[in-house]
C-alpha cells in the first residue's frame, strides 16, 4: 500500500506540475509556410470534419434507435436480412464519401510528387549521424552537425533554446524559388523531415528520392531524422534557413570562395599548433559523440584513444582508420566527410592530445597523397 500511496503522490504531483514543467503540446496540426504544408493542413482539416459528421449521424441515430424503440415500450427488432436497399445504400454512401475524400487527397498528391521545373537543386545525403548538403546548380557542398554540446546532453551546462535542434551549417535557400531535394544516405536509411515545409523523405542507401519545397517566407525551420538509424539518432537535426533571393546570392558567393579557400590550405605549412586548434574542433564535431570528449571511448564498441597503440605509434595505420574507417564495425570511414586539413588535423589533435604527446604532425599534403595512393 505505501508503494502504490507514493507512486499515487507522484503522478498528482505530476499533473499539478507548472506550465514551465511540461513540454508544449497541441491536438491539431499546425499550418507550415509553404504551399504544400498548407495543402496537406488544409486536407487534414477536411477529412477531419468528414469524420465529425459521420460520427455525429452514426450515434445520433443509434442513440436514437436505442432510446425510441427500446423494449421497455414494447418493441421489437426489426430484420433487415436481405433487404436490397439497405444493401445498396449502405454500399453507395461510402463508395461516395470514398470519392469525396479522394478527389483532394489525390490533388495534394500530384502536387507534392511533382519536382519538376526546380529552380534550385540540392542533394541531401543521411551520415550516421549528420547531413551533406551538395547544392549541384553551384557545384559546393558542406556538412551540417547537431550544434549542441556534449555539456549540454550531459546536463553539465544548462540546456539552451534549441537543445538538440541547432546545426553549425543550416541548409539555406531563397523565398520564392522551388527547390528540389535528392535524398540518399552513406550508411544506414535515414529521414529527412522538416514540419514546416510538409516535407519528410527517406534517405535510402543506393537509391535517389526526390522531393521538393517552395518556402513563402524568410525564416529558420527547423526537423530531425525520423527512421531510427543508430545510437545518435536523436542527435540529427535539420534546420533550413529561408533567405530573399539578394541574401541567398551573396551567400552563395560566400560559400564558393571558401570552398576555393579551403582546397588551398591543403598547400599550407601547418604548425602543430594550428593542426592542434583546428583538430579540436573537429574532434569534438566528428569524434567526441563516440570517443568521449577526453578520449576515453567507451570500449568494447569505441575503443579509447587515450593511451591506444595505434595512436601512440603507427602513423599509417591511423590515418587508415581514420580515412577509411574499419568494416563491419561502427567507426565509418571520413575520407570523403572532411577535408584533408581537417583530416590531417583531427588525427594529429589525437596524436598529441590527453597526454599522448608523440610530438609528430600529420599534415594535409600527407592525406592528400595518401589517399591518391589508394
Amino acid at each position: 500500500m505505501h508503494v502504490h500511496a507514493k507512486r499515487a503522490s507522484v503522478f498528482m504531483g505530476a499533473c499539478l506540475a507548472s506550465n514551465q514543467a511540461l513540454g508544449d503540446w497541441t491536438l491539431n496540426m499546425a499550418p507550415g509556410v509553404t504551399g504544400s504544408s498548407n495543402e496537406i493542413f488544409d486536407l487534414h482539416m477536411t477529412i477531419l470534419w468528414i469524420c465529425v459528421v459521420i460520427g455525429i449521424a452514426v450515434f445520433a441515430v443509434m442513440f436514437w434507435s436505442i432510446f425510441a424503440h427500446r423494449k421497455s415500450k414494447g418493441y421489437k427488432p426489426a430484420h433487415f436480412h436481405e433487404n436490397t436497399v439497405v444493401e445498396v445504400l449502405w454500399t453507395i454512401i461510402p463508395f461516395v464519401i470514398l470519392v469525396v475524400m479522394a478527389i483532394p487527397a489525390t490533388a495534394t498528391l500530384v502536387d507534392m510528387y511533382d519536382s519538376s521545373e526546380s529552380d534550385i537543386d540540392i542533394k541531401v545525403t543521411g551520415y550516421q549521424w549528420k547531413w551533406k548538403y551538395d547544392y549541384l546548380n553551384e557545384e559546393f557542398g558542406y556538412f551540417s552537425n547537431m550544434k549542441t554540446s556534449q555539456d549540454e546532453i550531459y546536463n553539465r551546462i544548462q540546456k539552451n533554446e534549441h537543445y538538440l535542434l541547432d546545426v553549425d551549417n543550416p541548409m539555406v535557400i531563397p523565398v520564392g524559388k522551388k527547390v528540389r531535394f535528392l535524398l540518399t544516405a552513406n550508411d544506414v536509411i535515414h529521414s529527412w523531415w522538416v514540419p514546416a515545409f510538409g516535407v519528410k523523405k527517406d534517405a535510402i542507401p543506393g537509391f535517389i528520392n526526390e522531393t521538393w519545397t517552395r518556402v513563402d517566407e524568410p525564416g529558420i525551420y527547423r526537423g530531425q531524422c525520423t527512421e531510427l538509424c543508430g545510437r545518435n539518432h536523436a542527435y540529427m537535426p535539420v534546420v533550413v534557413k529561408a533567405v530573399p533571393e539578394e541574401e541567398y546570392n551573396e551567400w552563395v558567393a560566400e560559400q564558393q570562395a571558401s570552398a576555393e579557400r579551403e582546397r588551398e590550405l591543403t598547400e599550407k605549412d601547418w604548425s602543430l599548433e594550428e593542426l592542434m586548434e583546428r583538430g579540436e574542433q573537429a574532434y569534438q564535431t566528428a569524434c567526441a559523440a563516440c570517443h568521449q570528449a577526453d578520449g576515453s571511448g567507451m570500449p568494447p564498441a569505441f575503443p579509447a584513444l587515450k593511451g591506444s597503440q595505434m595512436v601512440l605509434e603507427d602513423v599509417q595505420a591511423h590515418l587508415d582508420v581514420v580515412v577509411n574507417g574499419v568494416p563491419g564495425s561502427a567507426m565509418q570511414a571520413f575520407g570523403d566527410q572532411l577535408s584533408e586539413v581537417d583530416l590531417a588535423a583531427v588525427i594529429t589533435y589525437e596524436r598529441n592530445a590527453w597526454g599522448n604527446d608523440t610530438g609528430e604532425v600529420v599534415t594535409p599534403k600527407q592525406v592528400f597523397d595518401y589517399k591518391n595512393e589508394e
